[in-house]
């Protein structure tokens, strides 16, 4: 017989739809180290099996006030395409969320020709720039194994930044969101977000606050011997679009400062590199290389057509991806975010520019040739959706749907994992049912 608690979890999970479930806790004791879950990649490993990567935490929306989120990196596997999977593995960082010095987060995926998993991280070493999950150097290792053992864990040089702290004391603050992808000479290319050290940043302005006034830029990495399977030691980073040269997008009430995060790359038929990226200017701003990756256009507002309108988005992630059959889907939130100020405790104003991420909506895109914008979009239509509930089944408006994704494409499906509310890890489906009545536009 279920509990109310059970009752309610199971009731919660089933909310968006989905038809593939890697992960659901047990978190109604509001204590368990597993109830906080993001930054769910999902891939395909040499074995055919699908595996996921992803950052969990102790962490409940009911639970004590003191429980922090301290982050650590698990691992599952799925032997017949997603409908079942292996209990998680933490695979590095804290059991429990007593040691921050320890946190290890937002790990990502490489695998080579012959099989090797490479899994790259931030690990925190106890120094704070603005935010602590994100402050760290790199570090890595690999599996020989399909993921069932892993070599010891080693750090990789990170280039010294513009942006980072000017005494050289603290770390840089830096996420990588997707799973690189394969390079037009072989090796592994991503995009990544780069905050400003505190030192580094324009003021708030005065009566102003919140972490989405933070600076930031978006850059690029490539892995460039992974097929080799070097030690970690051994591995080649080359940056791209670094420093200076870095993606930058107009705050939207400070146009002097940068806020342009979150970078999600699809190749386009004609080979160059389409780029979207979250910013904090109510809609999506996106760039282009020519070529793979090594420079990059100005960054510019995202329309749904040539001469048309932007597509609207809050202050998070807005992932593009390729279908199977060449078109793309544009996941986002189609809203511009609570722009009205809210005043906090201290009698601080700030704008709530990340929220709603609810419901989250696709749009279809194809590619049309010699276009000004490469990819055109249909309307969106509407895809995820957990209403107004959070986990524990209140409603409550905090909700966020879509986020921290990925995409897997496996025998012609076409699937997308998320983190329900960064608790639950789902798979839904993106079927030619769903696609058939999104028109896009077309030339004239």
């Amino acid at each position: 017989m279920f509990t109310n608690a059970e009752k309610i979890r199971e009731q919660e999970f089933r909310r968006t739809g989905s038809d593939y479930v890697c992960f659901v806790p047990e978190y109604s004791n509001g204590r368990t180290p597993d109830s906080h879950n993001e930054h769910f990649l999902v891939f395909e490993g040499t074995d055919g099996h699908l595996k996921a990567i992803w950052t969990q935490a102790p962490r409940h929306p009911d639970g004590p006030a003191a429980m922090r989120q301290v982050n650590h990196i698990c691992f599952a596997d799925s032997a017949d395409g997603g409908a079942t999977w292996t209990e998680p593995r933490r695979i590095v960082g804290p059991e429990g969320g007593d040691e921050p010095a320890c946190m290890a987060s937002w790990g990502f995926p490489m695998v080579s020709r012959s099989g090797r998993i490479y899994v790259v991280w931030n690990q925190y070493k106890g120094l704070n720039g603005n935010i602590s999950m994100h402050t760290g150097g790199m570090s890595a290792f690999y599996s020989d194994d399909q993921g069932r053992t892993w070599s010891q864990p080693h750090e990789i040089d990170m280039p010294v930044s513009p942006y980072d702290d000017p005494e050289g004391r603290i770390p840089p603050e830096w996420i990588v969101w997707q799973s690189p992808q394969r390079d037009l000479r072989g090796g592994h290319f991503v995009g990544y977000s780069r905050w400003f050290n505190p030192a580094r940043q324009r003021p708030i302005p005065e009566g102003h606050s919140g972490w989405t006034w933070l600076e930031s830029v978006v850059e690029f990495m490539r892995f460039v011997n992974i097929d080799d399977n070097p030690e970690v030691a051994d591995l080649q980073v080359r940056s791209s679009a670094f420093g200076d040269k870095a993606l930058r997008v107009p705050h939207w009430i400070d146009p002097l400062r940068t806020v342009a995060q979150e970078p999600s790359v699809v190749r386009l038929p004609d080979d160059r590199l389409f780029c979207v990226m979250r910013t904090n200017s109510g809609y999506i701003w996106y760039a282009l290389s020519e070529d793979d990756g090594e420079t990059w256009t100005n960054t510019r507002p995202l329309l749904n057509r040539d001469f048309g309108v932007p597509l609207l988005q809050p202050v998070g992630c807005c992932p593009i991806y390729q279908l199977s059959d060449g078109r793309y889907v544009l996941l986002y939130h189609n809203n511009r975010g609570w722009t009205e100020p809210k005043i906090d405790a201290q009698g601080r104003k700030g704008e709530i520019t990340h929220s709603p991420r609810y419901p989250a909506f696709l749009a279809l895109g194809e590619f049309r040739p010699g276009a000004d914008q490469p990819l055109w979009f249909s309307e969106p239509k509407k895809f995820l959706d957990a209403g107004r509930y959070d986990v524990t089944g209140k409603e409550n408006g905090q909700t966020a749907v879509g986020i921290y994704t990925s995409f897997t494409t496996k025998e012609g499906e076409n699937v997308l994992w998320h983190p329900d509310r960064k608790v639950f890890l789902l798979g839904k489906r993106v079927t030619e049912t769903f696609l058939v009545d999104m028109r896009i536009p077309e030339r004239s």
